[in-house]
């Protein structure tokens, strides 16, 4: 099964190549003893995968200006290193299913122990990469507060049987829908992520050119909207899967007002 620090790899490779300067390829390494200049960071994760993720990197990459000309070079790698642990974790969703987020991201100055060692190479450099991977499937017993699976919802629900195993028509809907909306669940809907929006008079808008910039109505931490059938379905956080912008819902719409979302189809 695909682990937290499978997905790190991957996310790593994809975001290296791309948001740094001279596209760094992430290939593995022997682990080799790092300087005092060594910097590092390290992410806390919650769910149905606890631990502690840390990633140790050779100081001599802050003399290249790998994030950028001009740029605070160790901001900018904590930038994309909790980047790439929130993309690992979308990843690990997408892969297994499994649910865990970056908790705390937080500066580490080095560890005693290493589980995996990478080469960061760009032309005739290389810096080297340490990580310790101290992730771990929760407890079996854990649940996010207020979560009830399907099973345990059907197995609430009905009388328990011997005999007869609990089928999906047999799980309840939830509280709202009517019954036979089962049909309409193989209907495909177009979504879309809504970041902002803002009004402008058409005078604006036709002196507008490249490299112009408009202002939204949203502030950059503002979760970001989930748009189906002109509706607001659900909305979170944007996290980087793979190199593709993704969705990690933090809240969603109670099922009659999702419901509502699709009845401008018929």
């Amino acid at each position: 099964m695909m682990t937290y620090l499978d997905c790190w790899v991957r996310a790593a490779t994809a975001l290296f190549a791309q948001a740094l300067a001279g596209e760094p390829q992430l290939v593995d390494g022997l682990p080799k003893p790092l300087g005092s200049n060594a910097f590092g960071f390290a992410a806390t994760l919650s769910g149905e995968h606890q631990g502690r993720f840390s990633v140790v990197v050779d100081g001599t990459a802050l003399e290249s200006p790998l994030v950028g000309e001009g740029m605070d070079q160790k901001a900018g790698w904590a930038e994309i290193l909790r980047e790439v642990a929130e993309a690992a974790a979308g990843d690990l969703l997408a892969q297994t299913g499994v649910k865990c987020r970056v908790e705390k991201f937080e500066p580490v100055e080095g560890e005693s122990k290493v589980s995996r060692a990478f080469q960061l190479k760009a032309g005739d450099r290389a810096w080297t990469v340490l990580v310790k991977d101290d992730v771990q499937a929760a407890a079996q017993g854990f649940k996010a507060a207020g979560t009830v699976s399907q099973t345990e919802a059907a197995t609430q629900a009905a009388p328990q049987s011997n005999s007869n195993p609990v089928s999906d028509r047999d799980i309840p809907l939830p509280a709202g829908l009517s019954a036979g909306i089962e049909l309409l669940f193989d209907v495909e809907l177009e979504a879309s992520l809504r970041f902002g929006c803002r009004e402008m008079p058409l005078g604006e808008i036709l002196d507008m050119g490249p490299g112009d910039v408009v202002q939204l109505d949203r502030h950059v931490a503002d979760p970001v909207d989930l748009i189906v059938g002109d509706k607001i379905v659900a909305r979170g956080e944007v996290v980087l899967v793979n190199g593709n912008f993704g969705l990690r819902v933090t809240e969603v719409a109670a099922p009659k007002k999702r419901l509502e979302s699709i009845r401008c189809l018929f």
